[in-house]
C-alpha cells in the first residue's frame, strides 16, 4: 500500500512539475509575439493554455482521489495540499501568458512607443524563476525555493521602473496614453506571473519541514 502511494505521489509531482513546464513554454512565445511582433504565434500560445487547464482539471482529480484512497498524512499530505494550492496558481501563470501574447499582438498594429527592453528582461527572468522552481520542487529544495522568491523581487523592481517610465511618456504627449496604459497591463500581468511563482515557492519549506516559517 505505501509503495502505490509513493508511485500516485510521484506521479502528481510529475505532473505539477509538467504543468509548470508547460507554463514555461508559453513564455518564449508571449516574447515572441510582444518584442518581435509574430502575431502568428497566437494560436499556439492559447494551444498551450488550454493544455495546461486540461493538466489542471486531471490534477485536481487526482489529489483527490489520492486523498480518498490512501488518507495521507504528514509530508505525503503537506505535498498533495501543495500541489492542490498551486494548481491554481500555476493555471493563473498561463492566463497571463496569453494575456501579454494578446496585448502583443494589440501593440504590433502600430508603431512602438519604445523599446521594450524592461519587459524583456522581465519575460527573461520569469523562465529563470520558473527553471529554478521546477528543480526546487523536483529536488525538495527548500534553498532554491527560497530564491525563487528572492528573484521576485527583480521582477517587481523592473515593473516599478516600466510603470514610471510609462507615466512620463504620457504627460510628454497624451497621444501616448493608449498605448502606454496597454503596456502597463504587460508588466502588471508578467509581474502577476512572478507573484504566483513565488506563491508556489514559499510552500516548499512547508511541505518539505513541516515548518510555516
Amino acid at each position: 500500500m505505501r509503495e502505490t502511494l509513493e508511485n500516485d505521489l510521484r506521479a502528481v509531482l510529475n505532473g505539477a512539475l509538467n504543468m509548470l513546464g508547460t507554463v514555461e513554454q508559453m513564455l518564449p512565445v508571449a516574447a515572441d509575439v510582444l518584442l518581435r511582433e509574430q502575431a502568428d504565434r497566437l494560436d499556439e500560445i492559447r494551444s498551450l493554455d488550454r493544455e495546461v487547464d486540461a493538466q489542471e482539471a486531471a490534477l485536481e482529480a487526482e489529489c483527490l482521489r489520492i486523498i480518498a484512497l490512501h488518507q495521507p498524512v504528514a509530508r505525503d499530505l503537506r505535498l498533495v495540499a501543495l500541489i492542490l494550492k498551486s494548481l491554481s496558481d500555476i493555471e493563473r501563470m498561463g492566463d497571463y501568458a496569453v494575456h501579454v501574447a494578446e496585448d502583443g499582438a494589440e501593440l504590433a498594429q502600430a508603431p512602438a512607443l519604445k523599446r521594450y527592453v524592461n519587459l524583456g528582461r522581465m519575460l527573461e527572468r520569469l523562465g529563470e524563476m520558473s527553471q529554478n522552481l521546477r528543480t526546487a520542487l523536483a529536488d525538495r529544495d527548500v534553498t532554491r525555493a527560497e530564491q525563487t522568491t528572492v528573484m521576485d523581487d527583480e521582477v517587481d523592481e523592473l515593473y516599478e521602473q516600466i510603470q514610471r517610465e510609462l507615466v512620463t511618456y504620457m504627460l510628454e504627449d497624451p497621444r501616448n496614453i493608449s498605448k502606454a496604459l496597454t503596456l502597463m497591463r504587460v508588466g502588471r500581468s508578467l509581474e502577476r506571473i512572478g507573484d504566483h511563482m513565488e506563491n508556489v515557492s514559499e510552500r516548499v519549506r512547508y511541505w518539505v519541514t513541516g515548518a510555516r516559517d
